[in-house]
């Protein structure tokens, strides 16, 4: 007697791929934008760039992997993962931008401004993510079993008479 499949197994797994996309873009944007920075705030602003990214592409991965082992456990859990990490996330955030001094060399307006920028960035190379990948809500369909291969060059059914059998009489 065999056992039916669990639900877990019969389920397509998280996907993080978005997460190495997501940190590409976000270094690229990040080697433009600290230069810049740079030159017209100085190493104050170039080194809030650094960290504001940093911290935002830090704050993703951890919110990707958390909510992908809690889905992987029952979907159920996805949603309270995500709301509780953001919790986690933002009053992490908080105490960093607390933290920092005010006239301190690093400029916490930078900062704070790369940090929405870098959000808002990885908000949209998620939302191209989930737009252009194929995402089943229902457990994908079994490949089709592969037919018998079928040496004549027309197939079983062209039409053509098969020369090693003979023909039926009626």
């Amino acid at each position: 007697m065999t056992a039916a499949p669990s639900p877990a197994t019969d389920r397509a797994p998280w996907d993080l791929a978005f997460l190495r996309v997501g940190s590409l873009v976000s270094l690229a944007v990040t080697a433009v934008a600290a230069p810049v920075a740079g030159i017209l705030g100085g190493w104050g602003s170039a080194v809030a760039v650094l960290v504001g990214a940093a911290t935002v592409v830090g704050f993703f991965v951890v919110s990707g992997v958390v909510i992908a082992w809690a889905g992987g456990i029952d979907d159920a859990f996805a949603l309270p993962a995500a709301l509780g990490t953001f919790l986690v996330k933002l009053l992490v955030l908080f105490a960093l931008l607390g933290s920092l001094p005010e006239d301190g060399w690093l400029d916490r307006l930078v900062l704070a401004w790369t940090v929405i920028a870098g959000a808002l960035l990885w908000s949209g190379v998620q939302m191209r993510w989930v737009w252009t990948r194929q995402v089943f809500y229902v457990p994908p369909p079994a490949p089709p079993a592969a037919a018998p291969a079928d040496t004549r060059a027309g197939g079983p059914d062209d039409g053509a008479p098969d020369p090693a059998r003979p023909a039926s009489a009626g």
